[in-house]
C-alpha cells in the first residue's frame, strides 16, 4: 500500500530530505516568493502610493507581460515546457534558443528561473495508483442509494476515499497483524464516506464525529432515503399524541371511543431515529467538537466500542475527507494520544482556517508592500500550539529572518486555489470581481469612508448580477455597507451617497488598465502558492515520521486533481 516514494516530490529529487531541504531553502530566501505568498494583497493595487506593481516587478517582467496577453502568461507559468525557452540564466543564450515567443518577446530569464522554483518544488498531484490501474480513476462505482445527495465531484471523492480507507485496513490486518474494527471519522457532516464504508461491499463500522446537529440529522435522514437504515415505526395513541401536538383546539374526526387501544402512528421523517444498521456494518454518530487529539472522552460515548459482542480490543482507523484548517491536525496527534488507534488517513483542505503556532516575525521587504493591519495582526498572534506548523522540522529551521516557518492567513488563503484547473470563463469572473473590489476600495479611499488604505473593509460577495458591471457592482457594494446588519454602516457618508453614475464610470475608465495588472499578479500569487500547500503538507508529514511510536508515514494524491484539487492524502501507521 505504501508507495516507492512517502513523498510525491518531484522526480529530479533522489530523496525526500534532499527536496526538502531545497524547498525550505527556497521559501526562506526567495524575497519575491515571500512577496507574492502574504506581502501583497489585492486591495492595495488601486490605493498604493507608489504603484504597487511597479515597485512589485522587476521591470523586464512589466515589459514582457505587457506584450502578452494573460491567458498566454498563464500557459508559461503552468503548462509551457520550458527546455526550448534555455536552461541558462543568460539571456543572449536564451535570446538566441528563441528570439519570439507566442508572437511577442521571450520571457527574461530571472522570471524562467522563478517558475522553474515553483514547478521544481510543488508536489506531484497525480496518483501513481490510478496510473498503474492500482486505483481506477474514478474508483469502484458507487450504488445509486449510496450515492444520494452527491454531486459528480462528491461521488468521485467518496468512491476514491472508499476503496483507499478499505484497502488500507485489509493490508493493516494481512500485512501488519492489526484487524481494523473500527473507522473513526473527523468530521462526518452528512456522511457520505461514512454511509458509503459501511455498506456493501465493505460494510464498516463507522463512528460518525460531528460538531452540527443540524448535519448529524441530515446524514440520518440520508440513510433511511438511501434504504440503509430503517425508520422507527413509534407505536402512539393517536388522539393523544395530535391532542398534545395540537393542543386542546384538536378535534377528533370520530368521537368512537368504544376501542382503546394503541393505534400504529408512523413519525415524519424528520423524527425518525434511523437504526444504525447499514448493510453488513453500521453507523454511530456521536455530537461533538474536536479541539484536540484526545478521543477518549468520545470514545466513551461510543455504544459500538462498549458492545458485549466485541470479543477484540478497539483497533480504530481515524479517516476524514477534507479536514478543514486544523482538524487534520487533531487527526493526526489522535495517532500518539489514543492507543486504541493505529492508524490515520486523512484529505485535508481549507488552509486559511489554520491558525498560527509561531509568533510574527516582521519582515522589512513585506513590509514595505504591505503593512501590518487588524487582520493579520489577530491571526499572526494566536501562537496557537494546535496550529502550523506541527514539526519541530519547520518549527525551528533557521534563515535570515530569524527562526521557524510562517505563512500568514493570505498565503494559506492562496494556497486552496487551484490555477491548473482555471478555464477561460473562470479567469474572467474572478479577475474581473478582483478588479472591481480593488477599485472601489479606491473610492472608498477618495469619499473618505477609509482614511487608510489598509483598513480592512469586509465588503463578502455580492448577488451574481452585482458583477454585470462596475456601476452595478458600485450600486450594489454601496447598499451593502450601509445596510444595518453592516459594521461599516456608520462609515458611509453623504458623499459616497452622491455618487453619480457618471463618476463611477470615469472610475472604472480612469483605471481600466489595472485590471491587467491585477490578473498577472493574482496568477503569479496562486501559482506560486501551490508550494504553501506543499510545504503545509510536508510538515504534516514530517511531524508524523518525528513520532516514536509511528512506523510508516506517506503522502499521495488519492483523487483526480482535475475534478478534487485537494486530493494529497496523509497516512500514518502505528508500529
Amino acid at each position: 500500500m505504501m508507495p516507492s516514494r512517502p513523498m510525491p516530490s518531484p522526480p529530479h529529487f533522489p530523496d525526500v530530505d534532499q527536496y526538502t531541504d531545497s524547498m525550505l531553502s527556497f521559501i526562506s530566501s526567495s524575497e519575491f516568493f515571500q512577496h507574492l505568498c502574504g506581502g501583497v494583497h489585492i486591495l492595495d493595487f488601486i490605493t498604493r502610493e507608489p504603484e504597487l506593481y511597479t515597485a512589485l516587478l522587476p521591470g523586464d517582467w512589466r515589459q514582457f507581460f505587457a506584450s502578452h496577453n494573460v491567458s498566454d502568461i498563464l500557459d508559461l507559468l503552468m503548462r509551457e515546457d520550458m527546455t526550448p525557452l534555455g536552461q541558462s540564466n543568460s539571456p543572449s543564450d536564451a535570446a538566441s534558443q528563441n528570439s519570439r515567443w507566442h508572437n511577442g518577446p521571450i520571457p527574461p530569464s530571472s522570471l524562467l528561473e522563478y517558475i522553474r522554483n515553483i514547478r521544481h518544488h510543488s508536489l506531484n498531484r497525480v496518483s501513481h495508483r490510478s496510473k498503474n490501474n492500482d486505483m481506477s480513476k474514478t474508483g469502484p462505482a458507487l450504488a445509486r442509494h449510496i450515492a444520494v445527495g452527491m454531486n459528480a465531484k462528491k461521488v468521485h471523492e467518496v468512491s476514491n476515499l472508499a476503496s483507499y480507507v478499505d484497502n488500507l485496513s485489509s493490508e493493516l490486518s494481512s500485512k501488519h497483524s492489526c484487524q481494523i474494527n473500527h473507522l473513526v471519522d473527523f468530521g462526518s457532516g452528512q456522511n457520505y464516506l461514512g454511509r458509503a464504508l459501511a455498506s456493501p461491499p465493505y460494510n464498516h463500522r463507522v463512528i460518525a464525529l460531528e460538531s452540527k446537529p443540524l448535519n448529524i440529522e441530515g446524514a440520518r435522514s440520508m440513510d433511511v432515503t438511501a434504504k440503509l437504515a430503517e425508520k422507527d415505526v413509534i407505536m402512539r395513541n393517536k388522539k393523544e399524541y395530535r391532542s398534545e401536538l395540537y393542543g386542546n383546539s384538536y378535534v377528533p374526526k370520530s368521537l368512537n371511543t368504544a376501542s382503546s387501544s394503541p393505534s400504529t402512528f408512523e413519525a415524519p421523517a424528520g423524527d425518525a431515529e434511523t437504526s444504525g444498521r447499514v448493510g453488513g456494518g453500521n453507523i454511530q454518530y456521536i455530537e461533538t467538537s474536536i479541539s484536540d487529539g484526545d478521543l477518549s472522552t468520545v470514545l466513551s460515548q461510543s455504544d459500538h466500542l462498549s458492545q458485549p459482542s466485541i470479543h477484540q480490543p478497539p483497533n480504530l482507523m481515524v479517516i476524514s475527507l477534507h479536514s478543514c484548517g486544523n482538524l487534520l491536525h487533531h487527526g493526526l496527534r489522535s495517532l500518539i494520544l489514543n492507543p486504541s488507534v493505529r492508524a490515520v488517513a486523512l484529505v485535508g483542505c481549507c488552509y486559511n482556517l489554520l491558525t498560527e503556532r509561531l509568533p510574527h516575525i516582521p519582515q522589512s521587504q513585506s513590509a514595505q508592500f504591505r503593512p501590518r493591519n487588524v487582520r493579520l495582526t489577530q491571526t499572526s498572534s494566536t501562537c496557537d500550539p494546535h496550529g502550523f506548523p506541527m514539526s519541530n522540522r519547520f518549527m525551528k529551521y533557521k534563515h535570515a529572518s530569524g527562526e521557524g516557518v510562517r505563512f500568514n492567513i493570505t498565503a494559506r488563503m492562496m494556497a486552496v486555489q487551484a490555477p491548473y484547473n482555471w478555464t477561460a470563463a473562470d479567469c474572467d469572473s474572478f479577475f474581473t470581481r478582483h478588479f472591481y473590489r480593488a477599485l472601489f476600495q479606491r473610492i472608498l479611499l477618495d469619499k473618505g469612508v477609509i482614511e487608510d488604505p489598509d483598513t480592512p473593509v469586509i465588503l463578502g460577495s455580492l448577488r451574481k448580477p452585482a458583477y454585470t458591471s462596475f456601476l452595478a457592482y458600485t450600486r450594489a457594494a454601496i447598499a451593502k455597507l450601509v445596510a444595518p446588519s453592516s459594521p461599516h454602516s456608520s462609515l458611509v457618508g453623504q458623499d459616497l451617497w452622491d455618487l453619480t453614475d457618471e463618476e463611477i464610470l470615469a472610475y472604472e475608465d480612469r483605471y481600466a488598465h489595472k485590471k491587467k495588472e491585477i490578473s498577472i499578479v493574482w496568477s503569479l500569487m496562486a501559482f506560486s502558492a501551490q508550494v504553501v500547500e506543499s510545504a503545509i503538507v510536508v510538515d504534516r508529514w514530517l511531524w508524523l515520521k518525528e513520532q516514536e511510536e509511528v512506523k510508516e508515514a506517506w503522502v499521495e494524491a488519492v483523487f483526480d486533481y482535475a475534478i478534487s484539487p485537494r486530493n494529497l492524502i496523509v497516512v500514518g501507521v502505528k508500529g
